[in-house]
C-alpha cells in the first residue's frame, strides 16, 4: 500500500520503518530534518508538508504526534491533512491525546468523506522497533478491518475497542492504572527494605503472591533487583516520568468531562507532577521510588 507517516519521533520513526520492512511504500514528514533523512535512507519518500503527504496518492495516513494540540493542527490547520486529502484514504491517529478530542476530529474526518481510528500504542520504544505494539483501536468495525494489515506491520497484538475514541478511552485507563501501581510497588518495596528485607527476596515473593503486577515484575522500581530494568542502569531509557505526567493529565481531564472520580489518578498525577518539578522529568517512571528512599 502507499501510506502517508506523520511524526517520526523515539516511536514514529521505527513504526514507519516497519511499514518499509513489510513492503509499504511509505511518505513522511516530520519537522525535524534528520529524522526524515533517516527514513529516506531506509527507502521511505520524503514529503515538505502534512498537505504534500495527503496529496502524495497515499491510501492511507498514519500520525503520531506529541499532543492533542498538534492532532488538531495537522488534521484541521490551514494546509493540513483534511484541506488536501482526497475522500476515502484512511487516516489513523495512533497519538496518545484525549478521547474527546480523538472525536472532535474523528467527526471532521467523516464530515470529509474520510474514515478515522483513533489506536493508540502501549509497547513504549522497545515494541516500536521490534514491532510487537499492542494497538488499542476506536472506530467501526468495518475500518478497523480494513486497518488491520497495516497495523499488523507494527504490532502484534491488535485490539478493536469500540467505536471513535474508545482506543484513547483504554490508553488513558491502562496508563492511569500503570501510574498508580507503581507508586504502590514503589512504597511496598522501600517498606520491605526499611525493615530489613533484601529487595530480590521481596520482590520474588510479591511476584509469586496476590501483589503481582507488571510495575513490580517486569519494572520493578527497586534497584538491582531486574539486571536489565531501568532501575538498574540509573532510570535511563524505558517510559519517560513526564510522559506517565502527560498520561495521567489525559486522564484527569477525561474524567472531568464525564463527572468520574479518580481518586488515586489525582493523587498520582500530583506526586508525578512534583517528581518532575525536582529535575526528573527524563526518567523513567519508576524512579517515581527515589521520593521514598533517602540514600536515592
Amino acid at each position: 500500500m502507499n501510506i502517508g507517516f506523520l511524526g517520526l519521533g523515539n516511536m514514529g520513526g521505527p513504526m514507519a520503518r516497519n511499514l518499509l520492512k513489510a513492503g509499504h511504500h511509505v511518505t513522511v514528514f516530520d519537522l525535524s530534518a534528520a529524522a526524515v533523512s533517516g527514513l529516506v535512507e531506509a527507502g521511505a519518500k520524503e514529503a515538505t508538508s502534512p498537505g504534500a503527504v495527503a496529496s502524495a496518492d497515499v491510501e492511507a495516513i498514519i500520525t503520531m504526534l506529541p499532543a492533542a494540540a498538534h492532532v488538531k493542527q495537522v488534521y484541521l490547520g490551514d494546509g493540513g491533512l483534511l484541506a488536501n486529502v482526497p475522500s476515502g484514504v484512511l487516516l489513523i491517529d495512533s497519538s496518545t491525546i484525549d478521547p474527546m478530542s480523538a472525536r472532535e476530529v474523528a467527526e471532521a474526518a467523516a464530515k470529509n468523506g474520510n474514515p478515522m481510528l483513533d489506536a493508540p500504542v502501549s509497547g513504549g520504544t522497545i515494541g516500536a522497533a521490534a514491532g510487537t505494539l499492542t494497538f488499542m483501536v476506536g472506530g467501526s468495525e468495518a475500518d478497523f478491518q480494513k486497518a488491520q494489515p497495516i497495523l499488523a506491520a507494527m504490532g502484534k497484538n491488535i485490539v478493536h475497542c469500540g467505536d471513535t475514541g474508545n482506543g484513547q478511552v483504554a490508553k488513558v485507563a491502562n496508563n492511569m492504572l500503570l501510574g498508580i501501581s507503581m507508586i504502590g510497588v514503589a512504597e511496598a518495596m522501600s517498606l520491605g527494605v526499611a525493615l530489613g528485607m533484601d529487595a530480590k527476596v521481596l520482590a520474588g515473593i510479591i511476584n509469586s503472591s496476590s501483589g503481582r503486577c507488571w510495575a513490580s515484575e517486569i519494572n520493578n522500581p527497586f534497584p538491582g533487583v531486574l539486571e536489565n530494568g531501568p532501575a538498574s542502569r540509573g532510570y535511563s531509557g524505558g517510559f519517560g516520568t513526564d510522559l506517565m505526567l502527560k498520561d495521567l493529565g489525559l486522564a484527569s481531564e477525561a474524567a472531568k468531562q464525564v463527572r468520574q472520580p479518580v481518586i488515586l489518578g489525582g493523587l498520582a498525577q500530583q506526586l508525578y507532577q512534583v517528581f518532575s518539578m525536582q529535575g526528573h522529568g527524563g526518567l523513567d517512571f519508576s524512579a517515581i521510588i527515589k521520593l521514598y528512599r533517602q540514600e536515592d
